[in-house]
């Protein structure tokens, strides 16, 4: 992994609800260091992540200048990962290509 953070799970609750962690400063400098390589539109920065054992792959979205993680379901299940914890993010940015378009993806880094 490129780079690596401790953050505080948020939730938000929409329309169902969505847990997060917000990248330290020190991770969205990497991440923009390598989003031009990395988007496919709208900000969105795909991304290689481990959390514990659980391993994934996702897109980072760009609120307010920062980066958002999302937390799949299945992971926060599988690490017991609740809304208040801190949990320690490995992350890499994936290049263009680098992943399936509209797949899934492969299940870990």
């Amino acid at each position: 992994m490129d780079t690596s953070f401790s953050a505080e799970v948020f939730q938000w609750r929409g329309p169902p609800p969505f847990y997060w962690v917000l990248l330290s400063e020190d991770a969205a400098d990497y991440v923009r260091a390598c989003a031009s390589e990395a988007t496919y539109g709208w900000g969105a920065i795909p991304v290689s992540v481990r959390i514990g054992e659980s391993g994934w792959e996702t897109s980072l979205l760009p609120p307010s200048g920062g980066y958002a993680l999302p937390l799949r379901k299945d992971v926060r299940v599988q690490e017991d990962i609740a809304d208040g914890d801190t949990v320690a993010v490995e992350l890499s940015v994936a290049p263009r290509g680098g992943r399936g378009a509209y797949g899934l993806g492969r299940r870990g880094p």
